[in-house]
């Protein structure tokens, strides 16, 4: 049997390029949360889990990730069978309540590792990629909607995404649409526009915000209300042609099930820390396929690990209507692979080699590691 004789947990906290403005919190860095499982055959897996805005997104933090990991999981994964990802997840779940991001960046450690071990893709353990490239979106979130349209012009010009998303929430609603719509007017015909609410608006305001927003051309309206408001959100996504798509609310398949009952949306945010690692996301992929829900690539601006394990995960599925947002790590001053992930032709290139097919340069890592 092959033992997990080391986890080691690092928290590096990398600036953004600019200031990332969401309803919650303005990031002007992100805290990325890497989990390294040592085998005792040398091999060493890497897995990632990084939040947005401390525990204003959510109700786990980097800190809590790292001392929860290395206080609760270790002790657990020392006993496990390091090529048996499965059973090893099994018990930890036995032992271990919640901390979806935390289990996440564990099993994406032993999926890297056995993937290295055995030769083979993330991707095809996980069943097999259909795809090579995913088309990934670009979120604007400077706020300033001259600065927006700007970078937009740019990134579409050098042929990097074609699918934008605003983050608003924070202003009134006629102003937040204001600026929406003259950025969808701006690029009308040349890439579509979308839109996350991260759950600022009441009802009535979402009722506004979705009525002025279809007038605007805008495709796609994020998790509008409040997470647990599965009625308002099928009401909205009923009466309106705009489609309303679930993020914060869908936390792993049980909530999947919920949603795709109460017809909670048009869309599900796949995003593999908020379901619990890449196994669960799949299953939320399944729940979605089988009500006929659009599916979504999201990201937690991720880096580049957590950004390759999602599209592998993203690649095994039969269609994603509306495309990624895996551009974590272009929003980042710097990479800390040792090779960069590849994006091109609006999109990224889902790494062919063992295991997650990507690296972690350490001298990098260790410029931005919290200490």
């Amino acid at each position: 049997m092959v033992r997990i004789e080391q986890v080691e947990v690092v928290i590096a906290d990398i600036p953004t390029i600019r200031p990332h403005v969401l309803a919650m919190a303005t990031m002007h860095s992100q805290a990325v949360v890497l989990v390294f499982l040592r085998r005792s055959d040398g091999i060493v897996g890497v897995g990632e889990a990084t939040t947005i805005g401390g525990l204003a997104y959510g109700d786990e933090s980097p800190e809590s990730i790292k001392i929860n990991i290395e206080t609760y999981f270790a002790p657990i994964l020392k006993s496990c069978d390091a090529d048996d990802a499965a059973s090893s997840m099994a018990l930890l779940s036995r032992h271990i309540v919640g901390n979806r991001f935390a289990k996440c960046a564990v099993e994406t450690a032993l999926l890297d590792g056995l993937g290295q071990a055995r030769g083979l893709p993330v991707s095809e353990l996980l069943g097999g990629r259909r795809v090579d490239r995913l088309e990934v979106a670009w979120t604007l979130a400077s706020g300033d909607t001259a600065t927006d349209i700007e970078e937009g012009e740019r990134v579409l010009e050098a042929r990097r995404h074609r699918h934008f998303k605003l983050k608003i929430g924070k202003r009134d609603v006629a102003a937040d649409c204001a600026h929406v719509g003259a950025i969808a007017r701006a690029f009308e015909g040349r890439a579509s526009v979308r839109v996350d609410v991260n759950q600022a608006w009441t009802r009535h305001q979402a009722e506004q915000g979705a009525a002025l927003l279809q007038d605007s051309g805008v495709v796609l309206i994020e998790q509008p209300l409040a997470k647990a408001d599965f009625e308002g959100m099928a009401e909205l996504a009923d009466r309106h042609e705009i489609a309303i798509m679930a993020d914060e609310a869908l936390t792993g398949p049980d909530s999947a099930r919920q949603l795709a009952k109460a017809r909670a949306g048009d869309a599900f945010s796949l995003k593999i820390t908020q379901s619990g690692g890449l196994v669960p996301t799949l299953e939320v992929a399944a729940i979605a396929e089988a009500a006929k829900i659009a599916l979504y690539g999201g990201t937690m601006l991720e880096g580049g690990i957590g950004t390759a394990a999602s599209a592998h995960v993203f690649a095994c599925l039969p269609d994603l209507v509306w495309y990624t947002e895996l551009f974590g790590p272009l929003l980042m001053v710097e990479e800390f692979l040792t090779e960069p992930l590849i994006y091109q032709d609006f999109g990224l290139i889902v790494p062919q080699g063992p295991g997650l097919g990507v690296s972690v340069d350490r001298s990098k890592l260790d410029r931005f590691r919290r200490h």
